[in-house]
């Protein structure tokens, strides 16, 4: 079996999850600021969790958004000018869901604002990303993937 890269995605399909994901997140971050909405953000988080959850395990091309992007956005592009590997962005999303996780464990234990905490860092990722074609959860890959602690799958 060769060490090379799984096949590529269009990047754009990711930056796609991470318009709509930011949107998500925002809102969730204003409703964890209201006393009388922050059960309403705990409900969002829980549900952006799964989503992050899903493309942790699935990887982006099979996450609801990659499927809906490849069905009705990506027809109307043109074709992509490079390929990106999926093993980043599938990172990304795990860190993604580590950050949601930590916001709804935190509100379990109490801790008031974990909500709009965890929603807000999760936002300022997904905003780069979809704003400026920068994921600080793919960088994070590459950084541990440089360190050695993250290896080329066989």
């Amino acid at each position: 079996m060769s060490n090379s890269a799984p096949a590529g995605i269009d990047p754009r399909g990711p930056r796609f999850g991470a318009t709509i994901t930011s949107f998500l997140l925002l809102v969730t971050v204003f409703l964890g600021l209201g006393s009388d909405t922050q059960q309403a953000a705990f409900f969002f988080l829980i549900f952006i969790a799964s989503l992050f959850g899903i493309g942790a395990l699935l990887g982006t091309a099979r996450h609801p958004y990659g499927i809906i992007f490849k069905a009705f956005v990506r027809p109307r592009l043109s074709a992509p000018t490079e390929l990106e590997d999926p093993r980043p962005p599938q990172f990304a999303q795990s860190v993604g869901l580590l950050v949601t996780l930590i916001g709804i464990v935190l509100a379990l234990l109490g801790v008031e604002y974990a909500v709009a905490f965890a929603a807000g860092a999760a936002f300022i990722a997904a905003f780069l990303n979809a704003a400026f074609a920068y994921c600080l959860g793919c960088q994070i890959y590459l950084g541990l993937k440089r360190v050695g602690l993250i290896k080329n799958a066989a």
